[in-house]
């Protein structure tokens, strides 16, 4: 007699991981499925393919915004789009980079006459396939698309030279940089000016995170790489890039005063300041944590004389099921505090 359906046997991709999914294949094309059923208010998608997500309320003579890079990374990438942030994303498989004809399937849907402005992660496959995409719709369908590439992580190196290449990631800051420029582009600001804005508030943010423990992406099956029970990563990246620092497992202060230390200094945050502030957790690191590092973050940057003008705390950029959280600052003037806080509705934020 043969086992009932969904009972004894164990699927063989099972055996290394414990995922509520189907097929490992199938992970990035029915999380998107989901989303679209949950939010058909606020999201649909074009040319016929899941992973070219736009929003459903488009706004007539706007400058289109768009995104896009790997799944498990939720809310980032797709979930900023909608009222007051982005307009549409180009969607990859678990932490790969989208198609340049999926980018360009998306920009020719968003676009309404006044030109389209990528924000995109610093990653050489997302760089090299904008950059395709943008092309495409120029030469193709007579579209302008001006770029800002987003690379805020303060663990990762910086420019070797003034003027010189951006080689930081880019991870949860991007965030600041989507709110900004969707508030820019729903004031209908023309594309330079959306632009400048977008490109004023990536050079005014910093990102520092810690990794608790690893994730696993479902077709591979196993995890990226390894943390001990006792252990900590401190600048790790959200692919599971290498940090600055592993050791032993500190308290919430600790932590938190170490990445601050490297963050305020890096732009640098001086005294006099005011910054908009982005706790975010990696995946698996409960709120109550979370509110644990806020509290500290607090008290750190008083003690520096810098003015906090709002907190963002929750999940905004994850890396699967990693454990862990990020920090970052936006340093503000009058002009970016008004589209930080132009209101936005998305899957994801509502403000």
């Amino acid at each position: 007699m043969g086992l009932p359906a969904g009972s004894g046997r164990q699927h063989k991709w099972r055996q290394g991981m414990k995922k509520i999914i189907n097929e490992p294949k199938n992970y990035v094309k029915e999380m998107l499925e989901g989303l679209y059923v949950a939010h058909p208010d606020l999201i649909t998608c074009t040319d016929d393919d899941v992973h070219c997500l736009v929003t459903a309320k488009k706004k007539a003579g706007k400058v289109g915004i768009a995104t896009g890079g790997g799944s498990g990374h939720l809310p980032l990438f797709l979930g900023y789009v909608g009222e007051g942030m982005l307009d549409g994303c180009s969607v990859g498989d678990v932490f790969q980079s989208p198609s340049a004809e999926q980018m360009a399937a998306v920009t020719r849907e968003i676009d309404d006459g006044a030109g389209v402005l990528y924000i995109y992660g610093n990653y050489n496959g997302d760089i090299f396939n904008f950059d395709m995409a943008a092309e495409m719709v120029d030469f193709e369908d007579n579209i302008r698309v001006e770029s800002v590439v987003a690379g805020e992580d303060v663990a990762s190196a910086g420019p070797s030279a003034p003027g010189g290449k951006n080689t930081r990631r880019g991870v949860a800051g991007i965030v600041f940089v989507f709110k900004c420029a969707g508030g820019a582009a729903d004031a209908m600001l023309d594309l330079d000016e959306v632009k400048r804005i977008a490109q004023k508030a990536a050079d005014n943010v910093r990102t520092m995170g810690v990794a608790l423990t690893p994730c696993t992406v479902p077709r591979v099956g196993e995890p990226g790489f390894s943390l001990g029970e006792d252990e900590m990563e401190i600048g790790m990246g959200i692919h599971g890039e290498a940090g600055i620092r592993r050791g032993k497992l500190e308290t919430a202060d600790k932590i938190v005063d170490e990445m601050l230390e490297k963050i305020v200094a890096d732009l640098p945050y001086k005294a006099g300041d005011e910054v908009a502030v982005l706790i975010n957790g990696l995946g698996a690191t409960p709120l109550d944590e979370q509110y644990i590092v806020t509290r500290r973050v607090d008290a750190y940057l008083k003690d520096k004389g810098i003015g906090v003008y709002r907190y963002y705390v929750g999940e905004y950029a994850t890396a699967l099921e990693m454990a862990g959280f990020s920090i970052s600052l936006l340093k503000l003037d009058d002009e970016l505090k008004k589209y930080l806080d132009a209101p936005a509705h998305t899957p994801f934020f509502v403000q």
